[in-house]
């Protein structure tokens, strides 16, 4: 049985297993006193809920039949006979196939979730890089309208009291039960939203989780506030007492404190390193302890600098692009580097302009809990009925203080020449397409998510002339503790789609009949990638089971075909939500590019990105593509609508 970052009140019992062994990657806070919880999975479940299923172990041929057909567009005839070979040497009866094979079955048969501690670890925990651009997504919420400070207080005051009854509402249970049609899925993901935190260790970071703090952490012009929400009792603040205590942090923070926040943004082993020597001083070490357990983080932003804008984009940047780069990046360390503590999963931010939104770790968590989060908060704000009155003493903010060694001085000057690097290599082009949305797919009887996968595929090829690996993310919440599994879309049937489309001789019949099959082809492979039977989940934990037997790792994992298909040039995910906001994050590798949306009834938003220093790709170019691939698209299926039965 493995352990949990949280309780799963959907899929485990209520009493805590005191024997387990904790997970390895789930750590109190630097030896300090912290309130962890740890649960362990059991046979039982919440009353009146369905005990979800344990995630399977595909079956070894049908993985293998389905990586052969995904490897085929980016191998030559004699490169795919090639790995062809390498995967029937693998597969052999009696071989290390069957061997791998066997000892996953059997972790499978161990454990409700084999993949979740590996994924975990190999996905976030272990990945080196800084976690801004590579890892952590900028979630942006509708653009509001500031006049004065008094305006942003009073929206901040709105977003905070609407996270604290979502949180409260997640503690009660009154969170909806989510499904997949009539499939359950797994809820933990919410329980793991509020009070976590990454920790940097080396080689392999731990996670903080601290349900229940009380506290958020406030942080203005670099300075960071512990700033209580709740009562010991658990009775949520009023409006009021929130709203004065955001007014004594603005008027006590005039003036910028050094940039400690931005060691956070560092390449992990720095700031590990820089974690180490902050840690010692025990006044330091109170103030991290403080970010770390507190529930969640807000950050009250300055508008960035027009010049900084102009250096990510020559012509003018729109909104969607600018909140964007502001969560993902925060503008830099010019700008608002020093106002964020990457670390924590949760960090809202809201700008003097009235962009806002948040920058979220994204290792506990998917995108779409995230979403669903946002939703409810925008809709609490908009339906905002008055302020309420106090029901207990206030509770005055407490400025967090650090005594900075000349060595971690040296550290923070060092952060913000990397982040400047990074921010200034991050090309976002965020935008709302308004030539149709998901009402109209639906009419035409497809799939909107594989539609717009097709399109981007499509994109992709009219820049590029060549199949690019294609990575989207499915999710696996059906399944205990289930994450995500990679649906391939580059296929065999995408790339004919494409070629049609760009064939000058092809009737617009056949442009519409290859466009339907490569839909058909992608959702397909999405219903099986829902199920936990993809490729790229089941492969990894081969490899895994490999590394912990001591074993050599299989030849297939250093095979061209193999290579190609998992270097994702294009890395996307839907991330839907009701209201007017979209995520945006980096690409995956440095000569791809990363494509978030959201489908809504009559336009779609996008947040899309790619490295500018890389010169195979150029975001607006993708932009651009998308555009007109999207355009062609309809114009070619009201050119060949498909009869009517």
């Amino acid at each position: 049985m493995s352990s949990l970052l949280c309780s799963d009140r959907f899929n485990a019992d209520s009493k805590t297993d005191k024997s387990e062994k904790m997970s390895p990657y789930i750590s109190s806070v630097f030896h300090f006193p912290a309130r962890i919880v740890v649960r362990k999975l059991c046979s039982g479940s919440a009353p009146s809920l369905p005990r979800l299923p344990a995630l399977p172990v595909p079956s070894l041929n049908e993985t293998l039949t389905k990586y052969l057909k995904s490897v085929k567009p980016f191998l030559s005839t004699d490169e795919f006979t090639k790995t062809k070979n390498k995967v029937q040497n693998f597969c052999t009866p009696g071989g290390v196939g069957e061997n791998l094979q066997k000892l996953l079955v059997k972790r499978g048969s161990e454990m409700d979730n084999w993949l979740e501690d590996w994924w975990l670890k190999t996905a976030y925990l272990e990945f080196r890089s800084p976690v801004v651009v590579h890892s952590s997504p900028g979630l942006v919420f509708p653009k509001q309208k500031f006049l004065n400070v008094e305006d942003v207080l009073s929206y901040t005051t709105k977003l905070i009291s609407a996270a604290i009854d979502y949180k409260l509402k997640i503690d009660q249970k009154k969170i909806p039960l989510e499904k997949m049609g009539k499939n359950p899925l797994d809820m933990s993901q919410y329980e793991r939203i509020f009070g976590t935190c990454r920790v940097p260790c080396i080689p392999c970071d731990k996670l903080v989780y601290s349900p229940h703090s009380k506290h958020i952490v406030v942080i203005h012009n670099n300075h960071f506030y512990k700033m209580n929400v709740l009562s010991e009792c658990g009775t949520q603040f009023s409006d009021s007492q929130i709203m004065k205590a955001l007014k004594e942090i603005i008027s006590q923070t005039m003036d910028p404190a050094p940039a400690v926040g931005i060691l956070t943004s560092a390449h992990r082993d720095k700031w590990a390193a820089a974690f180490n020597e902050l840690k010692k001083d025990p006044c330091n070490a109170e103030s991290v302890i403080s970010i770390v357990t507190s529930l969640f983080t807000v950050s009250l932003d300055k508008n960035i600098d027009p010049c900084i804008l102009k250096k990510i984009n020559e012509k003018d940047v729109n909104d969607m692009t600018v909140a964007g780069f502001n969560t993902v990046v925060a503008g830099g360390p010019k700008a608002n580097g020093g106002n964020r503590w990457y670390d924590k999963t949760i960090q809202f931010v809201i700008g003097e302009d009235g962009n806002n939104g948040l920058t979220y770790e994204h290792s506990p968590a998917e995108g779409q809990p995230i979403a669903v989060m946002m939703d409810h908060i925008v809709k609490y704000v908009e339906s905002f009925q008055g302020w309420t009155v106090a029901q207990t003493d206030y509770s005055e903010p407490e400025e967090l203080e650090f005594k900075l060694s000349s060595s971690l001085i040296e550290a923070i000057d060092e952060a913000e020449v990397e982040l400047e690097e990074l921010a200034m290599d991050f090309h976002a082009e965020c935008f709302k397409f308004c030539g149709y949305g998901k009402d109209f797919i639906k009419k035409q009887n497809l799939s909107p998510d594989s539609y717009i996968q097709m399109a981007l595929q499509y994109a992709f090829y009219r820049i590029h002339k060549e199949p690019g690996a294609h990575y989207e993310s499915a999710s696996t919440r059906m399944f205990i503790h289930g994450r995500t599994e990679t649906i391939r879309s580059c296929s065999i049937e995408s790339i004919r789609f494409c070629n049609t489309m760009l064939d000058g001789s092809v009737s617009n019949c056949e442009k519409a009949e290859a466009l339907r099959i490569a839909v058909t082809a992608h959702k397909n492979y999405t219903l099986q990638a829902l199920q936990g039977l993809g490729v790229d989940r089941h492969l990894l934990g081969l490899k895994m089971i490999a590394l912990e037997n001591k074993m050599p790792v299989p030849a297939i994992f250093d095979d061209l075909g193999f290579k190609k298909s998992t270097h994702m040039r294009i890395s996307t995910s839907q991330v839907a939500s009701q209201c007017d906001g979209f995520m945006v994050y980096g690409p995956l590798v440095d000569d791809g590019y990363a494509c978030c949306y959201n489908p809504r009834a009559n336009d779609i938003n996008f947040g899309t990105s790619s490295v500018k220093s890389n010169p195979k790709t150029c975001t607006i170019k993708w932009k651009t593509a998308i555009i007109d691939s999207l355009e062609d698209m309809k114009c070619v299926l009201e050119r060949a609508p498909q009869a009517k039965l």
